[in-house]
């Protein structure tokens, strides 16, 4: 007996996750396959975690489009999912009088857009934030930026589409489509590394590999992702405190290498951008080190190298479709469509930056080609958009503490001590909608193992409650899936 479903969404970054989402308010049969052992672990993984107001995307591209129409989005999303955001608003920020002269560039590009911006002066944007450059000459001010939790997001996205009735498959992986014998053009479902899964739509969101994808779908064969790298530096919370998102003048290939500040009180600086061939390549590199420190340093002269407490690497999956009629060569466009070729195939790709801020805006224009392509989708009376939120014992007050403790006791021991991660906040992620069956993944929704130690403290108990809770041999727990055991082999018997 082969499972069917109405829709099949390949890919759980945040693009499918708000996607399945927005398609659970919906009479559907939906499935959500991802090749990870967990949700959000590709591109959305690892990125600068703005919520961009829209004003550098170039007018008439549908990252224009979609990145100012979901921002106003985020702030009803972070209330109903209860994930972290702040609309912090963003600087671009100019260092000497020639970058200054460039700032009327991207005020008219955000008037064009549709985006409230102004031009402050140095001495406004050195008041604002005090350990800024004093060679900074002015600043282009959009109050609409902010900075949200990537990883809370999506993540909450995803459980508010499984409680709504999605089916998520994790550790699967696309291989092929299934045809119709009937409608050669037809696609019918698809060949998975967990069995063949039949859907009348299937949903490409496969980020760094929809490519590949839609390939396969036999669509748009010129179309490649090239993985850009960039890489960044997140620095202790002693360290100096930022206070906004500072962008330098952008130039033709990025938004630049920024110093943002982050909802957890850390500055984090980056990225640079480099195209590579590998999809997988997040390795960090001594010369990436060294661009983005200069970088950083370019816009907040304070920075100290002795606060960097991690550094990584994200992809972004920059695609090659041209940008709508327009003769520039500025950003490549997202893809958003159903091909004319195919049947029964949605098709999103290119999901660079913007992707994350846009993510909501892709969702609703998924479900407006549905109802174009004649799907009816009939809203479901039960249908909740809220997904409850769970304690989080350092951001409860002494009382609040007290209480949660004297209910649960496991509250009352604290596992990760820099980021005051309790085993009540563990065992709750274990046993959430989705469960948290990796180190990581519990990382992914607590932030333990993010402060200064990196888990050195706190990864041996993580293992132990992982083993005890899941009922498995703490030899077969990973860190981020099979192939990551932390455990290689017992060395004496205990008890």
């Amino acid at each position: 007996m082969h499972s069917r479903y109405d829709v099949i969404i390949i890919g759980a970054g945040v693009v499918g996750c708000m996607t399945a989402r927005w398609l659970s308010r919906y009479a559907l049969k939906i499935l959500l396959i991802e090749k990870s052992s967990d949700v959000c672990t590709g591109a959305t993984a690892a990125n600068s975690a703005l919520i961009h107001a829209g004003y550098d995307a170039v007018p008439g591209t549908l990252k224009a489009q979609m990145n100012v129409k979901a921002n106003p989005m985020w702030d009803r999303l972070s209330e109903e999912l209860r994930f972290g955001f702040a609309r912090t608003g963003a600087y671009i920020v100019a260092v000497g009088e020639d970058e200054f002269q460039k700032l009327d560039i991207f005020l008219d590009r955000a008037g064009k857009n549709g985006v409230s911006a102004e031009i402050i002066s140095g001495e406004k944007m050195r008041k604002r934030e005090p350990n800024i450059s004093p060679e900074v000459f002015g600043a282009l001010f959009v109050p609409a930026g902010g900075v949200c939790d990537p990883w809370g997001a999506t993540i909450a996205a995803a459980e508010n589409a499984v409680t709504n009735g999605v089916e998520l498959r994790l550790d699967t992986e696309f291989q092929d489509f299934l045809w119709s014998e009937h409608e050669p053009e037809r696609i019918v479902g698809m060949k998975t590394s967990q069995g063949d899964f039949y859907g009348r739509w299937v949903i490409n969101a496969a980020g760094l590999f929809a490519d590949e994808v839609m390939h396969k779908a036999g669509v748009r064969p010129e179309f490649r992702i090239t993985p850009r790298r960039g890489e960044y530096f997140v620095m202790d919370r002693n360290q100096i405190q930022i206070q906004n998102v500072l962008f330098p003048v952008p130039n033709a290939i990025s938004k630049g290498i920024l110093v943002t500040t982050t909802l957890h009180g850390n500055t984090l600086i980056g990225p640079n951008a480099e195209n590579i061939e590998d999809k997988t390549g997040v390795d960090v590199t001594p010369e990436g080190m060294d661009e983005i420190w200069e970088g950083g340093k370019k816009l907040v002269p304070g920075l100290d190298r002795r606060h960097i407490i991690a550094v990584f690497a994200g992809l972004r999956p920059a695609g090659n479709a041209p940008c709508l009629n327009l003769d520039v060569d500025y950003h490549h466009d997202f893809v958003i469509e159903i091909p004319d070729q195919v049947k029964g195939f949605v098709n999103l790709a290119g999901m660079e930056s913007p992707g994350l801020t846009a993510a909501p805006a892709i969702a609703e224009r998924v479900v407006e080609l549905l109802q174009e392509a004649g799907e009816g989708l009939k809203p479901k009376a039960d249908w909740d958009p809220i997904r409850p939120a769970r304690p989080v014992f350092r951001s409860l007050s002494h009382e609040e503490q007290a209480a949660l403790v004297a209910k649960d006791s496991r509250y009352g021991r604290v596992i990760c001590r820099c980021e005051s991660v309790s085993e009540g906040e563990i065992v709750a992620e274990i046993h959430a909608p989705i469960p948290a069956t990796t180190y990581d993944a519990i990382k992914r929704r607590t932030w333990l193992g993010a402060g200064r130690c990196l888990g050195g403290f706190d990864m041996p108990r993580v293992v132990d409650i992982l083993a005890r809770e899941l009922g498995k041999d703490p030899l077969g727990i990973t860190k981020k899936g099979h192939g990551s055991e932390f455990l290689f082999r017992r060395t004496k018997e205990v008890g």
